[in-house]
């Protein structure tokens, strides 16, 4: 690549949960021989998704190519994160052809792209594409908003309430800003799901982009890659709840990192998530769990009451320490009581 050339940047975007992490790790292994660096702003201070990118580096994306934030949302760090970040990545003796930023499930996509403006870094990168993921099962359903219901009874009672929750204008904004949609898990939503999945997400854009139907992260590179959309001076066709505010802030949601004792019953920890996430209105949890008498580390994630775990790979010499980080909307995010639901399962908290 020319020097002079601007770095192609793929923003990938979508609530929490949605795939966004298994979206990279594909693109990771079928770069088609480019070579990438991934950019990884995480919600929380415990590096998941970064670490689960970094066990699938190759010789096109080595690990020193995966970069973490986990101080905060990347567009509220513009200066003290992101802007070093990007100059760290672009300064590789080995230059990028392609740079990829996971946003956080809270990142509101817009002011990301503002940033592409700072003098340090406007003529050495652009935004090639926004690529935003969105849970198809979970949009069928309705469940970009924690209580669907609830809202629209809101709605019909008092037509001066603001009915919007925090939840509904994160996924808004993050679809507004989209080139390509991304409907994830569509295995599990199965046609109808889809179409209705569709036809929620066509309702709040602003301008036909496609929609692309993906299970397990699987879509070719050269469908998301390469789309040279130059975002980030295409702003004012992605309009947000946020236009014209000087910064936003997250304080609508809240992070608990809760360290456990190596686990015996799986399915027992399965199931104190999920009375979580139903009682606690726990909207994601993540982390490693160190399962007694099993020398492969636990992987887990929950997205509501789905959780999904599966060993990924040998603890090796790293203590062996069960660690998730547990995210919900500020005013659900009791710590004592997630732990005591946790210590429910018999988990020893």
């Amino acid at each position: 690549m020319n020097s002079l050339t601007k770095v192609p940047v793929t923003v990938v975007t979508g609530f929490l949960g949605s795939g966004k992490t298994t979206l990279i790790r594909h693109l990771i292994t079928n770069a088609n021989g480019k070579k990438l660096a991934v950019l990884v702003n995480e919600f929380g201070s415990e590096g998941v998704d970064g670490e689960i990118l970094k066990s699938c580096a190759d010789a096109n994306c080595p690990a020193e190519n995966i970069v973490e934030l986990a101080n905060g949302c990347i567009c509220c760090t513009v200066a003290d994160d992101f802007i070093p970040a990007m100059e760290q990545l672009l300064a590789r003796k080995v230059r990028p052809d392609h740079i990829l930023i996971e946003t956080s499930g809270l990142a509101l996509p817009k002011p990301l792209l503002k940033a592409f403006d700072w003098p340090e870094i406007r003529s050495r990168i652009t935004v090639d594409g926004v690529i935003a993921l969105a849970d198809a099962e979970a949009v069928a359903a309705g469940r970009f908003a924690p209580d669907p219901d609830a809202v629209g009874a809101q709605r019909a009672a008092d037509d001066n309430l603001d009915h919007e929750t925090p939840l509904s204008e994160v996924f808004e904004d993050q679809i507004a800003c989209a080139d390509i949609v991304l409907l994830t898990k569509a295995d599990l939503a199965g046609s109808a799901g889809l179409e209705a999945a569709k036809a929620a997400i066509e309702a709040e854009m602003p301008r036909r982009v496609p929609m692309l139907p993906v299970v397990d992260g699987a879509v070719d590179a050269r469908v998301i890659l390469g789309l040279e959309a130059a975002a980030e001076d295409d702003l004012a066709a992605r309009p947000s709840h946020h236009d014209g505010e000087d910064e936003h802030e997250h304080n609508d949601f809240a992070s608990v990192v809760v360290d456990l004792p190596e686990v015996t019953d799986i399915d027992a920890l399965v199931v104190s998530i999920q009375r979580l996430a139903r009682e606690q209105n726990v909207l994601r949890a993540k982390g490693y769990i160190a399962i007694e008498g099993k020398p492969m580390r636990l992987l887990l994630q929950s997205v509501g009451e789905r959780v999904r775990h599966q060993f990924d790979q040998p603890w090796g010499t790293r203590a062996r320490q069960s660690r998730l980080v547990v995210i919900g909307e500020h005013g659900d995010i009791d710590e004592a009581a997630i732990r005591a639901g946790l210590g429910i399962a018999g988990l020893g908290i």
